[in-house]
């Protein structure tokens, strides 16, 4: 256990790296900070900190830059997040209330965050087990052509248009439509295939082979919300924190680009301190994110969050400002999907 007054040079030299990509020495410690004790006495503490393998020096004769569990000890023991801007809060309501889908407003969230925090933005979609059908719809577009709609109660709508091969009776059409409303509107998209599964068998034989077209376009799109999804932001990013990654981002990029394995890890993370989970560093389990930190909130309800929103970037990151930045976005997505 280090004392208050190391862990406040900790706090200052996890600042003044963050800030300055350079390792903190004690002379600029006391210029910039004014501790009001010697510059032996601020030696003093940092010794104490690289014995507590809280901090490192990364050659000879430099100064000091905090190890991952300096990182840690630091976000442990935050007393504030940098909270949005007015302006910042303004521009992103503008943005997202604009959003007319799921789609769209995951999307906009995802660039707008990478662009608030400078690091790659990542949002999982929501997951199939959770989604329902709040409506099918069924427009004709031309004599022979139909678009077959289908919208989930998380604000996804999904769309394709089909070639009904013989000429379209719109009275007919509406009556499948509301058919298909009354048995499958507000069920789970993972009840849909069993609940069609004779669906068309009711029907005149002649109008068979288009209803079955309908339904098995339904559970094409069923299947496309079962996929787990991750969308990314600002990639572009990493180049500019290359120094950070060793000067070799590859690694970094072949583990963003498993996308399995990476929904796997954000999924797995559970939210601690101001409803964020963060791993830094070391503490990743997957191989190329070890010199990287990935910190995720769940959008959603508190007891059931829907998907991950979060950040992916280097250690050596504004931890204040991108947690604040990552509830904000969730925090707005779940308002805006109404949950």
């Amino acid at each position: 256990m280090i004392s208050e007054r190391s862990f406040e040079v900790l706090r200052a030299i996890v600042q003044d790296y963050v800030s300055t990509k350079e390792p903190v020495g004690s002379k600029s410690l006391i210029e910039r900070h004014g501790f009001g004790v010697s510059s032996a006495t601020i030696r003093n503490d940092m010794s104490i900190l690289e014995e507590e393998g809280l901090i490192h020096a990364p050659h000879t004769s430099a100064g000091r830059v905090p190890t991952d569990s300096g990182y840690r000890l630091f976000v442990d023991r935050l007393n504030e997040l940098k909270q949005l801007s007015h302006a910042e809060k303004q521009a992103m309501e503008t943005l997202l209330d604009s959003s007319v889908d799921l789609d769209e407003v995951l999307g906009r969230s995802v660039r707008l965050l990478s662009q608030l925090t400078s690091q790659v933005a990542m949002v999982q979609y929501p997951t199939l087990g959770k989604a329902k059908v709040r409506s099918v719809e069924l427009v004709a577009v031309s004599d022979t052509r139909v678009m077959v709609m289908l919208v989930s109660d998380n604000n996804r709508i999904q769309q394709h248009v089909l070639d009904a091969v013989v000429t379209l009776d719109l009275s007919f059409l509406s009556f499948l439509r509301g058919s298909l409303n009354d048995l499958i509107a507000g069920a789970a998209l993972s009840d849909v295939s069993k609940l069609t599964s004779n669906f068309a068998d009711a029907f005149a034989p002649n109008q068979r082979t288009f209803v079955s077209l309908v339904v098995s376009n339904l559970l094409d799109q069923v299947d496309a919300n079962r996929q787990d999804k991750l969308v990314l932001a600002g990639t572009a990013n990493l180049a500019r924190s290359e120094g950070d990654f060793g000067g070799n981002i590859t690694p970094l990029l072949d583990a963003i680009d498993e996308q399995v394995v990476l929904l796997r890890l954000i999924s797995e993370m559970e939210a601690d301190q101001y409803g964020v989970s963060l791993l830094i560093g070391s503490e990743n389990s997957v191989a190329g994110l070890s010199q990287a930190s990935v910190m995720v909130s769940g959008y959603g309800s508190q007891a059931e969050p829907l998907a991950k929103v979060g950040l992916l970037g280097p250690t050596r990151m504004d931890y204040s400002t991108n947690i604040g930045a990552v509830r904000a976005i969730a925090l707005y997505l779940s308002k805006s999907l109404g949950a």
